[in-house]
């Protein structure tokens, strides 16, 4: 079973079948596994000979089919001659191409054998199998992915067109979302996507325009609820230049971005929200804007127009606000609770990210 996983691993890349995460991978194997790499090269070998012999054999029919032709048109004529004259004829005539082909039989009867002697190592055994573990992982990343594309397709109705999007995250674990007012306005129908690709739908519970804030519900029977929340929203002010990081969806895909704070309000003043320096696009707004500790301390609101880099993000004690305002009115969250401490302080800012993004979503309104 390893030699043929070596073989076609090794057909793969020659032939250019691998992606580019399986090729890294094999490379990255040659480099650091050097039997391996010698069976690469035994192997490229191997098949330019069988390509060359290929050619050669292909020549030969040539040969024959114009020495054929020759013959019929009474060009040249056929000489008798004795068997032990034929032979040598044959011998002289063709002693170049039976060499070649009993080196080309010499050399696949050598590499088959040390392809046999490579793969024996227990080591190298090893390798083989992580590589196979490798591709079959990434074969099932991409069929999960057509998977989830499909599931998508069919949670909209055919013919449905998507208005507007935005970004959006979970402030509990049974599925409440925050966005902004304008993205979901006038909407006759809102999806949430998360990074995997998987979406569900999503009801509308409160809007509050003057802030441009607007709570969801995601209300979908694949929906998982979540014990605890990697991150907080903060309490306090932000101080002016504090390192800042926006997660969301410009495009199809989440996309992190990181800057500062650049003042404590907004707009001519707006003390609703303040303003940090980070590149934003439409696909941004309602996204979660977070402080070096991983905590919230605001949702991306508006871009000022024909200014780059300057963006507005409603303060994080807005969204509290407004979340104390929906346990009052609504009597189904009146035990809301939201998430009172990070759990992502102190970590590096690659690992933040990887315990946040899961719980930020695309916004897809229709």
């Amino acid at each position: 079973m390893d030699e043929l996983m070596i073989l076609d691993a090794t057909e793969r890349y020659l032939k250019g079948e691998m992606t580019s995460e399986e090729k890294a991978y094999f490379e990255q194997l040659r480099q650091s596994n050097p039997e391996v790499d010698q069976l690469t090269v035994e192997h490229i070998f191997f098949l330019q000979e069988l390509d060359r012999y290929s050619h050669l054999k292909t020549f030969r029919h040539s040969l024959h089919e114009m020495h054929q032709q020759l013959l019929v048109n009474g060009t040249i004529r056929e000489e008798t001659l004795t068997n032990s004259m034929k032979v040598v004829n044959m011998w002289k005539r063709y002693k170049r191409t039976i060499t070649i082909a009993a080196s080309i039989a010499g050399i696949t009867a050598l590499s088959i054998s040390a392809m046999t002697l490579l793969l024996a190592p227990e080591k190298n055994t090893k390798a083989l199998t992580d590589l196979n573990r490798k591709i079959y992982y990434l074969e099932r990343k991409q069929q999960q992915q057509d998977t989830r594309i499909n599931d998508v397709i069919s949670k909209m109705e055919p013919g449905t067109v998507v208005k507007e999007s935005g970004s959006g995250f979970l402030v509990d674990g049974k599925g409440l979302l925050i966005t902004n007012a304008h993205v979901v306005k006038n909407a006759q129908g809102i999806l949430a996507v998360n990074n995997k690709g998987e979406e569900f739908k999503v009801r509308l519970v409160k809007v509050d325009e003057v802030r441009d804030i607007a709570i969801l519900k995601i209300e979908d029977k694949d929906f998982k609820t979540v014990q605890t929340l990697p991150y907080s929203l903060q309490r306090v002010s932000t101080d002016i230049a504090e390192p800042i990081f926006t997660l969301g969806y410009p495009r199809n895909e989440i996309v992190y971005g990181e800057g500062y704070l650049s003042a404590r309000t907004g707009y001519n003043g707006d003390t609703l929200s303040c303003q940090i320096a980070v590149a934003a696009n439409p696909g941004n707004s309602g996204g979660p804007v977070f402080n070096k500790n991983g905590e919230i301390i605001g949702v991306i609101s508006s871009k000022q127009a024909q200014v780059d880099g300057v963006v507005f993000a409603i303060r994080s004690r807005y969204i509290l606000e407004a979340l104390q305002e929906l346990r009052q009115s609504d009597t189904a969250f009146s035990k809301l609770k939201v998430p009172v401490q990070s759990h992502v302080k102190g970590l590096e800012k690659t690992q933040q990210v990887k315990k946040i993004q899961d719980f930020v979503y695309m916004i897809k309104v229709y």
